[in-house]
């Protein structure tokens, strides 16, 4: 299921939430990922602020490792690895939604009510959890969720609806939509995201003065002076 496409675009189009983006590492840390926790403690952050980040990473974990481990196959279904980057397991996404939770607590419950109502529907159909699933089952099941209903205008401009969600599958689409924009907005601000996204960020340039054709146009011309001590031509 290749989402990425879809997914960058959602992210791209929206305001990102307040995120760390993942500190530069050297070749000897591409060999050893760094942590979640690494690349935070790596950024210069105010007194006050590394305060904060340190007394949320001493609470226990929120998540159990069955929970964490559901999550670890959904991030990866989600955004999954391909020939431009790697997935969001390689990005460590489940890393910084098990700390985003613990900062933020309003999502504790709802990603949770989520992950056992997944867990339920496999048991009732598959007579298993979710992760105990194979390929193809856990696709049958994502599959009724990912796709709600959505209104659109189409080129005439006419109101139109699309998905395939059923009216009892409503929690999971909830849940599933939570969960999506959590991983997308892990993945996008990580190393790995952001150069899947091709951003290159501020980087040093030259300028090599108005072209001739426009100085033409508007009849002006660099002075002798400007020439030397202003305008450079040299190829970027």
């Amino acid at each position: 299921m290749d989402r990425r496409k879809s997914i960058k675009a959602l992210v791209l189009g929206t305001a990102a939430s307040s995120i760390l983006i993942d500190a530069c590492k050297t070749s000897a840390d591409k060999q050893n990922p760094a942590t979640f926790a690494d690349a935070f403690a790596g950024l210069d952050r105010m007194k006050e602020e590394k305060a904060a980040y340190n007394k949320i990473v001493a609470e226990p974990d929120f998540f159990t490792k069955h929970e964490m481990k559901t999550i670890t196959v959904l991030q990866d279904i989600i955004i999954p690895k391909d020939a431009v980057s790697g997935s969001a397991s390689d990005a460590k996404v489940h890393e910084f939604i098990g700390y985003i939770v613990k900062e933020k607590t309003e999502l504790q419950t709802p990603l949770r009510g989520g992950l056992r109502w997944l867990d339920l529907q496999c048991v009732k159909r598959y007579e298993k959890s979710f992760v105990e699933c194979d390929n193809k089952q856990q696709m049958e099941m994502v599959d009724d969720i990912a796709w709600p209903e959505i209104e659109y205008k189409d080129e005439k401009g006419n109101i139109k609806k699309n998905g395939k969600v059923k009216p009892n599958m409503q929690q999971g689409v909830n849940f599933f939509n939570l969960l999506r924009n959590l991983v997308a907005t892990g993945f996008y601000t990580s190393e790995i995201g952001v150069k899947d996204l091709g951003y290159a960020g501020n980087v040093s340039n030259r300028w090599n003065g108005v072209p001739d054709d426009v100085l033409k146009q508007y009849g002006l011309a660099y002075t002798e002076k400007e020439l030397k001590e202003c305008v450079s031509f040299e190829k970027i």
